[in-house]
């Protein structure tokens, strides 16, 4: 079994406006193996279709910049690499993220894309299984369950590679307690 600890980083804008439609722009992802020991690493930035030019918020959110976003690949080939490197269609994986904000992302750009999703249904939300681990009665963000497990939080926050990396170190303290 691989798991793979991903997150995903989004278009953008202050305010949300509902004419807008977010988009896969980052995806960072740590593969480990059932003993919780990380075997890869895989980052790609996506050019979005529909808003091509990234927000000052975003940008300021993220720290991706637009000429990042400008030289990379569209979503159908990323995906393609990234199933790859998962071993989606060789190896018994599970998909693993904070929240379910980047399921739903994965299925809503395969769908824009006119792709298979399915695949991305083979996930659990670290998030909630975190609350209720730690018996919270509010969700706490990555962040500050990165810390409260007496860990560092490394790299720049809202990156995905750097947040999945963080993500990871609770993953394997807590590999045999996860419900899958």
């Amino acid at each position: 079994m691989n798991f793979i600890v991903f997150d995903l980083e989004a278009t953008c804008w202050e305010g949300r406006p509902p004419s807008k439609v977010q988009e896969i722009i980052e995806i960072g992802a740590v593969r480990l193996n059932p003993y919780g020991e990380v075997t890869g690493t895989f980052n790609k930035f996506i050019r979005p279709i529909l808003n091509p030019f990234l927000s000052h918020f975003c940008r300021q959110l993220t720290s991706i910049e637009q000429h990042n976003i400008d030289r990379a690949n569209g979503f159908s080939e990323v995906i393609e690499q990234f199933q790859d490197w998962a071993e989606i269609f060789d190896e018994d994986y599970l998909l693993c993220s904070w929240g379910n904000f980047d399921r739903k992302m994965l299925i809503q750009d395969c769908q824009l894309h006119d792709l298979e999703y399915d695949w991305a249904e083979q996930h659990i939300n670290l998030k909630r299984q975190y609350q209720e681990l730690k018996r919270l009665r509010k969700s706490r963000g990555l962040r500050s369950a990165v810390t409260a497990e007496g860990f560092e939080f490394t790299g720049i926050h809202h990156r995905g590679i750097d947040d999945a990396e963080n993500l990871a170190k609770i993953f394997a303290k807590y590999l045999d307690v996860w419900r899958y």
